[in-house]
Formats: structure tokens, sequence, C-alpha cells
């Protein structure tokens, strides 16, 4: 007979299945912060939390579907803190220091999200599907901003052909553009800081950024 709890409608052995892997998350986590994603290794997680190879592979098939996992917390982890940015309403400026400071309160999730793809890993359709929703909140927020002009040339028309990656956003080419560019720059500058590019050259890093920032939503 199927025992629920009265909180989460989960059994008990469905209940420990989910700490368990929680854990295992945990466990995978600390180890990419000290050896990078293409070193996660199921075995050495199941070592440190005294269990055998196999049994852990009875909550994970194996480190794909693992860093499936954490690729999807990563980012809803994102998107949750681009929507508390985006209250009360779209706001560019509040979504870019959201980003750089969710990047850095964890760089390896970062890196693992928006860095160098894992060797031999391909993530499945449905974190593309939680890419865009984040993309969309940075879309409403580039929509928000006063218009900076339309984008010309070959570019501005390809946009207006290629909107895959919009999630079906109703927005014109030149926020397609602005958000576009937005996104581009802010991660060059994150992606060379949380990588240690700027360190020895003697100027702050968050300075830079907002000067990016500024020059982007016309504020500078």
């Amino acid at each position: 007979m199927r025992q629920e709890t009265a909180e989460t409608g989960a059994t008990p052995r469905e209940r420990y299945r989910a700490q368990v892997r929680a854990e295992i998350k945990d466990h995978a986590r600390r180890q990419i912060a000290t050896a990078g994603a293409p070193g996660l290794s199921l075995n050495a997680i199941a070592k440190r939390m005294g269990m055998s190879g196999p049994a852990l592979y009875r909550y994970y098939a194996g480190r794909d579907e693992l860093l499936t996992d954490l690729v999807r917390d990563a980012y809803r982890s994102l998107a949750e803190d681009f929507r508390a940015a985006s209250a009360p309403a779209p706001d560019a400026r509040a979504l870019a220091h959201a980003l750089r400071a969710w990047a850095l309160a964890d760089p390896q999730r970062y890196f693992l999200t928006f860095g160098t793809p894992v060797p031999g890993y391909e993530a499945p359709e449905d974190t593309a599907v939680l890419a865009r929703e984040v993309m969309t909140l940075m879309l409403d927020a580039c929509a928000a901003l006063p218009p900076a002009g339309s984008p010309g040339g070959p570019f501005a028309a390809h946009l207006e052909e290629h909107r895959e990656w919009t999630g079906g956003h109703p927005a014109p080419p030149a926020v397609l553009h602005r958000a576009l560019t937005l996104w581009t720059r802010l991660h060059g500058a994150l992606s060379l800081e949380l990588a240690g590019h700027f360190a020895g050259m003697g100027f702050d890093p968050a300075l830079l950024y907002e000067a990016e920032l500024d020059a982007l939503t016309g504020d500078g």
C-alpha cells in the first residue's frame, strides 16, 4: 500500500530517494568547484558518501544525467533571480546586476552553464527551454529601455528570420539586437573576470562591468 506524507504527497521511499539525489548533487557541486565539470566522477562521489558505485547508479544512471540535473538547477536559480529583479517592472540594469551576483556567488555553476561545453556531454532540449525563460526576461527588460535606433545591414534581416532563440518573443529586430549585444558583452566581461584574466591588471572589474552596462543601456 502506498503511504504518502501529508506535507509533500510523497512516500517515505520517494522522500529518501529525493534526499539522496540532493546529497549527490551537493557532492557533485563541491567536486566541480575544485576539479571543474569535466572532472566530475560518480565513483568518487559514491566513495565520499560511503556507498558503492553500483548503488549510486540507482539514483543517477550516469555522469550526463547528473550534469543535466545540475544545469537545470542552475538555469532555474538564475531565472528565479531574474524574476525577482524584474519586479515590479522589467529592468535591464537590475537583471545585469542579478547576473553578476549570481555568477560571483558560484563561478563553477556559471561556467557549467555558460562556459566551455563539457567534452562528450550534450544537454537535452528541456535545458534550452529553461535558457529561453532567462532570455525572455532579458528581452522584456530591453524592450522597456528607451529606443536606441534600429540596427541596419544584413544582421537586422538575419535576426528577423532567425528568432528561434527568443521563444516566440514578439520583440522587433532592434530589441533583439540590443538584447544580444547586452547579453554577449556582459558575459564577456564576466567570463574574463571569473577566469582570472583581469588579475594583476590593476582595475576594478565591477567598475568595468558598470561602464559596459552604462554604454549598453544608454546611461553612459
